[in-house]
């Protein structure tokens, strides 16, 4: 299992591979599965055995440059395929990575396993991404779907993500994997308290700016929780806000905090909280009436919807990308297509019976769903390999 260079497992504050991660390794562990993973030094999980190249997580260097960032991936992953190599015991490879996982293994000879990767996004380029000037990625998706062998197996997180991939790609693409929590870690809590919720990095595709004005208009209290770039803390962000010269003001998060939310903060009403993680951000979760997820993307699935319901708190979200596949309209929360709609919905939160919420996690999304359907996509894989593995 090779997880990013980024963020320990579990990762302390905002993360969300590596929160999946948390929770796969040791339910694959429980059903069998020897898993050995590749991390940073400071990861606290304890699988099979872990290997780390890194000391500890990498993630101040992630909105670097690609020429000072990229290194940090590469050698994460040719770490990860020598150690696989020179064991010459491993039944399947794991990956995390975005696009350099797969490279890696494109071309690779029998000297290695089979390789599956998960595909966490970004999304397959749609129109709607190129006209926001989002370069487009079909050209490289073909082209691992012309150079591939079967050794290469991609996995998506959600049908929303995959549905668009190109026919090339379409032979090496197995059936998806929701991604799932650990239903024991999170409190349930049926008497809520009074106010909203978001949980999310600040980013237009996020759309918070919808929550917070939908929170004015209707006169109900909104609290915004999540990373601002790489600030966690609400006084980080002051101060860099009060800074004209701030390299924060060149990334598109800190400035759509800027412009779209701190003019509307209001600590009677609406207040960002900064970034939340352990006990902190499960109680923010469970208190709230609903968690507020108006995206403004085709989200490939959305962490803090499940982490939600897990504590019986209903989810109000657009219905774009994965949510339809995790929001059970009217069931466990409300799928709005205009920013109305979702106005609407939050007034009718109380509809929605938490222990409902609860229950939609533990069937549909649980770690022990998500490795049971994991062990049936390797087991495909190592009969589809076995022939030409060495």
């Amino acid at each position: 299992m090779v997880a990013p260079p980024w963020l320990s497992v579990p990762p302390v504050g905002y993360g969300g591979i590596e929160n999946v991660l948390a929770v796969l390794v040791p339910a694959l562990m429980k059903l069998g599965v020897d898993v050995e993973l590749f991390t940073v030094g400071d990861s606290t999980i304890q699988a099979t055995k872990n290997h780390s190249l890194y000391k500890s997580g990498q993630y101040d260097y992630i909105h670097r440059p690609m020429y000072d960032s990229m290194p940090i991936l590469i050698a994460q992953i040719l770490f990860a395929l020598r150690t696989t190599r020179e064991a010459g015991n491993f039944d399947l490879i794991h990956c995390h990575n975005g696009f350099i996982g797969p490279l890696a293994s494109v071309y690779s000879d029998d000297s290695l396993p089979p390789l599956v990767h998960t595909l966490h996004g970004p999304p397959f380029t749609t129109l709607d991404r190129l006209e926001r000037n989002i370069p487009d990625n079909l050209p490289m998706w073909r082209e691992y779907g012309l150079a591939a062998t079967n050794k290469v197996y991609f996995i998506g997180i959600s049908d929303a993500l995959m549905r668009p991939a190109p026919r090339e790609l379409k032979h090496m693409i197995l059936k998806p994997v929701h991604n799932a929590v650990d239903p024991s870690q999170f409190p349930f809590l049926a008497e809520k308290s009074d106010y909203f919720a978001t949980l999310a990095r600040s980013h237009p595709d996020k759309g918070q700016t919808i929550a917070v004005q939908a929170a004015r208009k209707l006169g109900v209290k909104l609290k915004l929780a999540g990373v601002v770039a790489d600030l966690k803390r609400p006084r980080q962000v002051l101060m860099e806000l009060a800074n004209p010269l701030s390299r924060y003001r060149g990334i598109d998060d800190f400035r759509y905090f800027s412009d779209e939310i701190f003019p509307y903060l209001d600590e009677n009403q609406i207040e960002y909280i900064g970034d939340l993680s352990g006990q902190a951000k499960l109680d923010f979760l469970a208190g709230a009436k609903a968690l507020l997820f108006p995206i403004q993307w085709d989200e490939p699935f959305g962490m803090a919807p499940i982490e939600a319901l897990a504590c019986g708190t209903p989810v109000v979200a657009m219905a774009r990308g994965a949510l339809p596949e995790i929001i059970q309209h009217g069931v466990n929360g409300f799928l709005a297509h205009t920013t109305r709609e979702f106005m609407q919905y939050m007034r009718r939160v109380d509809e929605i019976d938490p222990v409902v919420c609860r229950r939609s996690v533990e069937e549909r999304f649980s770690a022990h769903h998500m490795a049971r359907e994991y062990l049936q996509r390797y087991k495909t894989i190592l009969r589809r390999t076995a022939g030409v593995r060495r």
